[in-house]
Parts: C-alpha cells; sequence; structure tokens
C-alpha cells in the first residue's frame, strides 16, 4: 500500500528558480542525472574499491500517445527507502553524499535531481541500495510538489534508475543525437564508462584528457595539446602550457591565443569537476594578467557556485590562482632561456596589452619587462638587451617626432636612445628604477644631444661670422635662434631642437590661427607663462657640403632664401605641423628659388623662351 506525502517547500517556486535563474538553460539537467550517477558509482567503490561502475542514458522514442523518455542508470550505492525519504524528498539535501566525504563527489547542492522537473512533469526513481537486504523502492515526485514511494518486489541488482518524460514542449531536449551530444560535452573526461543508446545504436562517450596521456613527451606532448585545443576551441593557437595546482588538485593546459587580446577582455575558461564539465565561461580561475591564454582544466578540490558553473572565491581558489600564475611565469621565464623565438612570438602578438598591464602590475612588469622589444635609434632591441648594452643607464624621448629628429643623429655617434612615444613606453620605463636599483632613467632633451657637437675652429668660425649673422636675424620671426656645429650624419644639414615650452608655444599657435576671437583670447592667456621660457634653435651643420657652400657666398637674398627653406625642411624632418607663416616661407621660398634660378641662367646668356 503507498501514500502520498507532501514536499516541505513550494517545488513550483523552486523549479521556476532553477529553470530561470540557476542554470543557464534546460540541458543542464542531464549534467545532473549524469553526476548523480557517476557520484553514486564513488559511494559505492568506497565499500567495494574494485567495482568499475558504469552510466547508461538511453532514449526511448516517443510512441502514439506518449513523449519520448529518459532513462539514466548506474551501478552505483543505491538508496534504501529511508534514503529516499531524506535525500529525495528533502530539498537541499545532498543526495547520498552528505554521509560521506562530500570532496569524493562531483555535486553538492542535492537539488540536481529536481532539474529534471525543468524538461518533465514527473521523475521516477528505481533504486535498490548495496546494502544487504535492501528491498527495490520506486519514488515518483510530481512537479505539483507531491512525490510516492512503494516497494516494488523485483530482484534487481544495486543501482539506480532514473526515467523522465519529456513535457510539452521539451522533446527537442530527448532527441538522441542531442543527449548523445550534451551528454559527451559534460562528461567526456569522466573516468568510468559512459553509453549513450537510443535502439541499436550506442555511442560510448569517455575520452583521456591529453594532460594524462602518459604516450607523448617534448614536443610531441606540446603538439598533441595544441592538436586537442584546436578540436575543443577551432582555434590554431601559438603555445600549449600545461597547469597544475595542489591547492584546488587542478590539472590541466592553458593556449596562447594566436591574436591580440585586450586587458578589459575576460576570456571564460572551459572547468571541469572531478571530470565533469562545471562551466565554459570561469572568469576567476587565472590571475588577471593573464589575459592572453584560454584554459581547459580539471579540479577536484576547488567548490562550485550553486549552478555548479563556477567556483566560490574562497582561500583555496586564491592559492590556486597563484599557483596557475606561477605556472604561466615558469614557462615563459623557461621560453626565454630555450626557445626565444616562440616567446618572440607570443610578446609580438601580445605586446600591448602586455604593456597595459605591465604598468598596473609590479609582479607582471618585473616578469615581462625585460623581454618587451623597443625602437632605439640603433635598431630594434629588447630592453634587457638595451640594459646589458647600456650597463642599466636607460635614455629615452618622449615622443616619436623627437625620435625622429634625432634618429639619424644619435645613430651617427652610435648613441643608443629609446623611442618612447608608443603607447605605455615612458611608463614603463620610469618604473624601471623602483623594479631594479642599479637602473638609471634619463629622458633625454634633444637640445642636450645639440650641446654635445663639435665646435667650430677660431678660423672656421670667423669665415662663417656672417652667415651666422644673417641666418640668426632670418630665423627671429619663427621665434627660432641659429647655431653653426659639426655633427654627423654628414648627409644631414640641419636639426631642428625645441625646448617643451616652445612645442607646447607652437601648438598654441597652431590652434589661434583657426581659433574665434574668444577662444584666441584664451589661449592668449595661457600662452604668456610658456612663452618666457620658450626656446628653439636650427643647428646648421658645418661637416655638410651645402651649409659650408652657403657660410662663403655673400648673396644675402640668396642666403635668406636657403635659411628658411632650411627651416622649414628641418620641421618637416621632425614631424612638425607647419604654421601659416612657415607655409608661407614654404611657398615663397620656392618661388625665389626659381626665380634665383632663372636670374642666374639668364645672367649666363641663355634667352628667355
Amino acid at each position: 500500500m503507498s501514500t502520498d506525502h507532501k514536499f516541505q517547500v513550494n517545488l513550483r517556486g523552486v523549479i521556476d528558480l532553477l529553470s530561470d535563474h540557476l542554470y543557464s538553460g534546460p540541458q543542464v539537467y542531464l549534467r545532473e542525472l549524469l553526476q548523480n550517477g557517476v557520484d553514486a558509482i564513488v559511494a559505492r567503490r568506497k565499500v567495494e574499491p574494485g567495482l568499475e561502475g558504469s552510466v547508461l542514458m538511453e532514449v526511448m522514442p516517443a510512441g502514439k500517445k506518449s513523449p519520448p523518455t529518459l532513462m539514466v542508470q548506474d551501478d552505483g550505492v543505491g538508496l534504501t527507502e529511508s534514503e529516499v525519504h531524506e535525500f529525495l524528498a528533502t530539498i537541499g539535501q545532498s543526495s547520498k553524499r552528505e554521509a560521506l566525504n562530500r570532496d569524493d563527489f562531483i555535486g553538492q547542492f542535492g537539488i540536481g535531481l529536481l532539474s529534471g522537473f525543468v524538461v518533465s512533469e514527473e521523475i521516477v526513481v528505481v533504486t535498490r541500495s548495496a546494502k544487504p537486504d535492501s528491498p527495490t523502492i520506486e519514488w515518483r515526485g510530481r512537479s505539483d510538489g507531491t512525490y510516492r514511494i512503494r516497494t516494488i518486489d523485483v530482484d534487481s541488482a544495486p543501482g539506480t534508475q532514473v526515467y523522465l518524460r519529456a513535457k510539452e514542449g521539451s522533446e527537442e531536449f530527448f532527441t538522441p543525437e542531442y543527449v548523445r551530444d550534451t551528454a559527451t560535452h559534460f562528461g567526456s573526461l569522466l573516468p568510468m564508462p559512459i553509453t549513450v543508446a537510443a535502439g541499436k545504436e550506442k555511442w560510448k562517450i569517455n575520452q583521456t584528457p591529453p594532460w594524462d596521456d602518459g604516450d607523448y613527451s617534448g614536443e610531441m606532448r606540446r603538439d598533441r595539446l595544441l592538436e586537442y585545443g584546436k578540436e575543443t576551441f577551432e582555434t590554431d593557437f601559438l603555445d600549449a602550457i600545461e597547469l597544475r595546482s595542489l591547492a584546488g588538485g587542478v590539472q590541466g593546459v592553458a593556449f596562447v591565443l594566436p591574436h591580440a587580446a585586450t586587458m578589459t577582455a575576460r576570456h571564460g575558461h572551459r572547468v571541469y569537476l572531478k571530470n565533469m564539465l562545471l562551466s565554459e565561461a570561469a572568469e576567476n580561475l587565472l590571475p588577471e594578467w593573464a589575459f592572453f591564454v584560454k584554459c581547459v582544466v580539471n579540479a577536484t578540490q576547488l567548490r562550485p557556485n550553486a549552478a555548479r558553473e563556477s567556483f566560490y572565491e574562497d582561500s583555496r581558489m586564491v592559492a590556486t590562482r597563484e599557483e596557475l600564475g606561477s605556472c604561466l611565469k615558469a614557462h615563459l621565464i623557461q621560453l626565454s632561456k630555450e626557445n626565444k623565438d616562440r616567446l618572440n612570438l607570443i610578446i609580438g602578438c601580445h605586446y600591448l596589452p602586455i604593456k597595459a598591464l605591465a604598468v598596473e602590475d609590479d609582479e607582471f612588469f618585473t616578469l615581462f619587462i625585460d623581454w618587451l622589444p623597443f625602437e632605439t635609434t640603433l635598431g630594434q632591441m629588447t630592453l634587457g638587451e638595451y640594459r646589458q648594452r647600456e650597463k642599466n643607464t636607460i635614455r629615452y624621448v618622449p615622443s616619436r617626432d623627437q625620435f625622429r629628429q634625432i634618429a639619424g643623429v644619435a645613430a651617427a655617434q652610435k648613441i643608443c636612445i629609446i623611442n618612447a612615444g608608443y603607447t605605455y613606453d615612458a611608463d614603463l620605463l620610469e618604473k624601471l628604477p623602483d623594479a631594479f636599483a642599479r637602473c638609471r632613467v634619463k629622458k633625454v632633451d634633444v637640445n642636450d644631444l645639440a650641446r654635445n657637437f663639435d665646435e667650430l675652429s677660431l678660423e672656421e668660425r670667423e669665415g662663417a661670422f656672417d652667415f651666422l649673422r644673417l641666418a640668426d636675424v632670418v630665423l627671429q620671426p619663427y621665434r627660432c635662434a641659429a647655431d653653426l656645429r659639426k655633427f654627423e650624419p654628414v648627409e644631414l644639414p640641419t636639426l631642428y631642437t625645441a625646448n617643451d615650452a616652445a612645442t607646447f608655444l607652437r601648438s598654441v599657435e597652431q590652434s589661434k590661427e583657426v581659433a574665434d576671437d574668444l577662444w584666441s583670447e584664451i589661449l592668449d592667456g595661457v600662452s604668456t607663462e610658456p612663452a618666457a621660457g620658450a626656446f628653439a634653435q636650427l643647428c646648421l651643420n658645418f661637416n655638410n657640403p651645402l651649409i659650408k657652400r652657403l657660410a662663403q657666398i655673400k648673396n644675402k637674398p640668396l642666403i635668406r632664401r636657403a635659411v628658411e627653406m632650411l627651416y622649414v625642411q628641418a620641421l618637416l624632418l621632425g614631424h612638425y605641423p607647419l604654421k601659416a607663416q612657415e607655409m608661407s616661407a614654404l611657398s615663397d621660398g620656392l618661388l625665389g628659388l626659381i626665380e634665383l634660378g632663372l636670374g642666374a641662367t639668364e645672367k649666363n646668356g641663355e634667352k628667355k623662351p
């Protein structure tokens, strides 16, 4: 004789909670049923260590008047009648796991079986405990909040069978292909045979995790991991890094993304808990700086959240994250010693977000800074190579325009200066003294470089005195002074240098040219103080044949035109935008030089056309 009993909570509300908020979708019911069967086998193994155990998921097609049905069978520990009352009918009780060691099981919240109500109006459980002389028990739970238990006079083997019939609208979740693919998705790494059957068709869904495959080592193992990464994520990754953590019982692999990643992007990782897929979007597994990898891992000691789709942020999770970060660092350090080409490939792909995080994260900065490439006046080199060459004295210019000005001059003099005009570079270089006590960092002023040029001899200066004085007069309207020095390379006739105040003043004057009256008055106010300290100079290279010839002629109009043109050329070489006054000088200078050329031609006796 059977008796109806009542659930202790509003089951309809719990089902709505499961369907709409806790679980990501109806497919999760298959994961819950599968993990219940696996946990039952693990529990039985505690008393029967030699048991292998298996799970069968059989799809029964729809009949004329009946919907499709799914049966999930395991040969696990089973339940007694009192356990059925305690575990299946009490919401929040952890199935048959509470009486045993929770760390041995996948699920920990006791609501897994109830996920079946998301796709079915009734759940039928037929179970027999592995305890001696236990009867076979049938439990029928209904979505209206009632359940019924009866004893069946059947001599069945220990284990459990769960039956679900598709409710209206859920038939798509009961097709053989859907059950097979979903079971494979969630349970392919489980360490016991899992079979999906439909009529005469049977599919074994198990596979060996690549990190547990002892048939490969060295580069063959790396190739096997990369192959697995491509199969899993349909991506050709740059590298594969094996991960291990004692704190979380984690094993797995991190794949280096083949495309530039942003630091703000959070790549969800595929995470298994005790070989059952927990989530494909776990975000708290790795340190924030590990944005350039995507992982597949299995954890045995981490605690899942209520939806079993991520991990709780506890002390064990923190320790695990640190250990996994150490695995990544150790691999990168090993690459720096054994395979710099591969390391450079990784950094070349992810250098911008790597730089961004290095600015913010001191630990990450120390790890990466010596491997990062920088443009210098002597070619591209890593900062580690630069520090070694320059004995920890770092010289840089903060803008690309300044670098273009001095690159040729500095290279000719074998002076190595870093171009820190790219995003984050200057900030990274300024952090060096804090990370390395012996490191000295100096921002190079272009004027400092010019002051190191060779002076003219007394005889040369006397011969060029009138030329230099005239050049200085010509440049005064442009707020620029003239100087005459010797420097390399010989091919460079001039070098324009300006301090920060002069550069700022140029930008203000350019803005005033396009501003209205009100904005011009405001700009006049902000430019007053910088104007007092502004200094710009055009350094004429006396080693250059053209400059040397100009210094010897007496034709003042020609010298005036030539100096203006050399000034404008120096600005263009330094990538300075030209003001209206300078554009006019360029235009007038070109026409003037043409006129001078024509005049010289006519003077030599050639007729006008």
